[in-house]
Order: C-alpha cells, then sequence, then structure tokens
C-alpha cells in the first residue's frame, strides 16, 4: 500500500539578501512559517530497481532534476535498501511559486520512504541527506516558524503562535530564483554588494529580529498569549517590524503585475502582505477568518487566483503530514 504524506508550503516573513560567500551563495537572514496549502505524495516500492515520478502537471520533472527522485535516490542509497521507489505527486502548489514546493516534495518523499520500508533515520542523517538536496528543505524539518540563517539551510525553531489567516495569492507567473539573485547581484553593484553594507543589512534585520524576539520571551505567560488569540498574534508585531523580503526590489520591476498584486492584498484588508520567497506567490496575513474571506471574494472578483488558509503552528504541521 503506498504511504500518503502532505507536503505543507511555507512563506518568508522577511527574507534579507547578504554579502556572497566564497562558495557562490549569498548569506541570508529570514523567518520562515509553514501554513496550510500543501501538495499530497503517494510513496510506494515495488521489485526492481530505479526512481520513478508520477505527476500530472506537465511542468514537474519526472528525471533526476527533481528533488524528490534525488532525495528518494540518497534515502535508499543510505539506508542499503532495494527496490523501485514510485513517487506520485498531486500538485495543488504553483510551481516556481516561492512556497517551498518542490523542498517539501523531497522532505515528504524522505518521509515517505523511510515509512514504506519501516527504517526510520537518525535526525542528523537525514538533515546530511536534505542540505545536500536543496538550501531550504531542513526548515520541513521543523514545522512553524522558524529562523532561517547561513544560506537558509540553518534553522531554529521560534516559539509556536496561535495560527493566524492567511491568503495567498498566485499570479500565472514563474520566477526562477537564480536568475532574481543574479538581478540582485547586477543591480547591487557596488553600493551593496560590498561585504561591508551587505553586513550592515543583516545586522540590521538581526536586530529587529532580536528586539521582536526579546519582547516575546519577557511578555506574558503562554496562556495568556493564546487567550489573546489573533487580535494579539505576535507574528504582527513582527512583521510591524518592518521586515521586508529584498526580492521584491527585483522581481517587482521585472514583473509589474506581483505589485499589483501586493496592493491588491493591502487594499482588500491584509495587516501585512509580501512576496514569499523570490516569488512569485504573494500572501496577505488577516486578523480575522472573516476577514480574510472577505478578502478573498473581493480579490476572485478582481480578477486574482486567491486561496484561504492558515498559518501552522508546530503541533498542527506534524498532525497534517500524516493526514491527521
Amino acid at each position: 500500500m503506498p504511504v500518503t504524506v502532505k507536503s505543507f508550503a511555507k512563506i518568508n516573513l522577511g527574507l534579507r539578501i547578504g554579502p556572497l560567500r566564497p562558495d557562490g551563495f549569498h548569506e541570508l537572514l529570514t523567518v520562515y512559517q509553514t501554513i496550510g496549502l500543501h501538495d499530497v505524495l503517494r510513496i510506494s516500492l515495488q521489485r526492481g530497481a530505479g526512481i520513478e515520478i508520477q505527476c500530472a502537471d506537465p511542468r514537474v520533472p519526472r528525471d533526476e532534476s527533481n528533488t524528490c527522485f534525488r532525495i528518494a535516490e540518497k534515502v535508499m542509497t543510505a539506508l542499503g535498501a532495494k527496490g523501485r521507489v514510485i513517487i506520485e505527486i498531486e500538485k495543488r502548489l504553483p510551481v516556481q511559486g516561492g512556497l517551498g514546493g518542490a523542498s517539501a516534495n523531497a522532505v515528504a518523499t524522505l518521509l515517505g520512504v523511510e515509512r514504506a520500508l519501516r527504517r526510520p533515520m537518525p535526525a542528523a542523517e537525514r538533515l546530511r541527506i536534505a542540505t545536500e538536496v536543496g538550501s531550504d528543505l531542513p526548515l520541513f524539518f521543523i514545522g512553524g516558524t522558524i529562523l532561517g540563517v547561513g544560506r537558509g539551510e540553518q534553522v531554529f525553531p521560534l516559539p509556536d503562535f496561535p495560527a493566524m489567516s492567511c491568503v495567498v495569492v498566485t499570479p500565472e507567473i514563474g520566477v526562477s530564483t537564480p536568475r532574481a539573485f543574479a538581478e540582485w547581484d547586477r543591480r547591487s553593484e557596488p553600493s551593496k554588494l560590498t561585504a561591508l553594507s551587505g553586513s550592515d543589512r543583516m545586522n540590521e534585520l538581526s536586530r529587529e529580529l532580536s528586539a521582536w524576539l526579546s519582547e516575546l520571551y519577557s511578555s506574558a505567560p503562554s496562556g495568556s498569549m493564546a487567550r489573546r488569540g489573533r487580535a494579539g498574534n505576535p507574528l504582527l508585531a513582527l512583521v510591524r517590524a518592518g521586515i521586508e523580503n529584498d526580492f521584491e526590489e527585483v522581481v517587482f520591476p521585472e514583473y509589474p503585475k506581483l505589485g499589483q498584486a501586493k496592493r491588491a492584498l493591502v487594499h482588500a484588508g491584509a495587516k501585512y502582505a509580501s512576496l514569499s520567497g523570490s516569488g512569485s506567490t504573494l500572501y496577505g496575513l488577516f486578523a480575522s477568518r472573516q476577514a480574510s474571506s472577505l478578502a478573498v471574494a473581493r480579490l476572485r472578483k478582481a480578477g486574482w487566483a486567491a486561496r484561504m488558509t492558515s498559518t501552522l503552528t508546530r503541533a498542527a504541521y506534524w498532525r497534517g503530514v500524516y493526514g491527521n
């Protein structure tokens, strides 16, 4: 029987691009947040050898360029297992949307292969394999709200917050992350790409995050925080600190429709709206489910592809991964 695993999306609550590293990657600083939108993967093992990807979406690669393909190979090798791995992907998240869909699919594949084999790997081995496949895979081993540093692969769980209503807008635009980084580098020369100015920009967001965390840890007990519910959700305290996604500087000029989508979310009542990752998905955080429902109706009437969801606490994320 196939093992079914949900792979949940993430959004970025602020994203700061730092200086270029010797390994060719950029230093990054971001807060990841998992949300309720997801793909569904079904993993099964059969006699034979190799990896087979099945997906109705023609944009999803079926070869070793697919993160699911690569991670399945690595897991089978690490466990010394034999058999043909069949990975069926029910695609509900946009391709190249900035929601981490491919990375979430890869982690779901790893978890699914483990379950199919009934041979869980140590956490350190999981992390080693994940970081070999992609920079933002490790966040999906944590879920909830997560601090990401380095090239995004160094992840640290942050305090678990009450769920918050969220509206996601997905314009029919594919944004290439490597191309977005290249455009950032081109536009940044020479003023922003120096080690000094890059470090200053990173330090600025670090100070904002530190102030936010200090407020959290010095505030009322968590029970009081929970009673305040969405109205007092500390995620809004974070976004009010003035965090931004640096990719907006290079993506919005090239794709004006994305900037229009962000403005549409704000006009629809979002307390905060932003590009997620390098795009093309945008999201808005709303004070209540009712407010987000009204926003979806308004946005759809204006022609935007909008969906309502919510942020996921760490516990809700892990309940959902295996379908509960």
